[in-house]
């Protein structure tokens, strides 16, 4: 594994930290995490690498991680690049026949195959694979409604090849898992005619975790986690927590679809999700080998 300075620590501290990490190892030890990668922390290669690190890490200790990553600033370069017009609706991009081309090959092509590379290189054995391969993502086309405001009408909304996963077929990580690989896995799905769709990457992170019924969902993102209207994390929440600071406003914009995949994951059986910054060197590490952890766990009501 590469040396990390951030890590350069004298043997007695080097000790401490490893017996404060091994009751978490052994609580984890052949359990599954899935991890979504997003955000603009691709974009920084110092962020990435502590990434690929942290992922390696997870495996050598006796861990089965998933990554599922996005890629959303680098399609908007490509698309630029190439002078096709993008356009959002509901937070989604509406993706036409000539999108879909340049999103699957920016998410399986160049972002997969470099983060399996990465985390190769720091001491695991990754494989980057699209949810088309081997039907791995089963999808239907994603359906969204909008109200006119002048009207007060809903419409439905045709945002094109964008889906939503409808199976997830775990023979394919359990196959790669048994050989002590690590699946990376783009957010791309194929429908029932065979066509492509494009799937937001929290969705299938989400999708996974329930699915292969994950003890930790992660989804690294670019703040710290569920902040009160005073703007203190909050470190901990319940899914009836979440509700309720949905509905007095606490909770608002962006936030709300990644609380919403949190609370389908662990009502699909996921132990607990969990959301951080993925901009803090480790945050992976510091999330599952420490007490506290370092983002807004949420679970079920007991």
């Amino acid at each position: 594994m590469t040396a990390d300075p951030a890590l350069d620590l004298d043997p007695a501290t080097q000790a401490r930290v490893i017996a404060q990490a091994l009751p978490y190892m052994q609580r984890y030890e052949n359990k599954t995490i899935v991890v979504k990668y997003g955000g603009h922390a691709m974009g920084d290669a110092a962020f990435g690498r502590a990434f690929a690190q942290d992922v390696a890490m997870l495996k050598q200790s006796g861990i089965n991680p998933i990554v599922v990553h996005g890629g959303g600033p680098q399609i908007g370069a490509m698309l630029e690049r190439m002078g096709i017009k993008s356009s959002f609706e509901g937070g989604l991009r509406v993706t036409d026949r000539e999108t879909v081309e340049i999103v699957e090959m920016v998410l399986s092509g160049a972002i997969n195959k470099q983060l399996a590379a990465m985390i190769s290189a720091a001491g695991g054995v990754a494989v980057g694979l699209s949810g088309k391969d081997g039907g791995l993502i089963r999808a239907e086309k994603l359906t969204r409604t909008k109200r006119d405001p002048e009207s007060n009408i809903e419409k439905v909304l045709d945002l094109g090849f964008v889906g939503e996963p409808k199976t997830i077929d775990t023979s394919i990580i359990g196959a790669l898992q048994k050989s002590g690989i690590i699946p990376i896995i783009a957010p791309i799905g194929i429908g029932p005619a065979g066509e492509t769709f494009n799937i937001n990457a929290d969705t299938v992170a989400g999708a996974v975790a329930a699915a292969l019924q994950a003890t930790r969902l992660l989804l690294l993102t670019d703040v710290a986690g569920v902040k009160d209207k005073s703007g203190t994390l909050m470190p901990e929440l319940t899914d009836a927590d979440v509700r309720r600071l949905i509905g007095d406003g606490t909770i608002t914009g962006g936030m709300i679809p990644k609380v919403e995949t949190c609370l389908e994951a662990v009502d699909g059986g996921v132990e607990a999700a969990v959301i951080l910054d993925g901009r803090v060197p480790h945050s992976v590490l510091l999330e599952i080998f420490t007490e506290h952890g370092v983002g807004t766990l949420i679970r079920r009501e007991a």
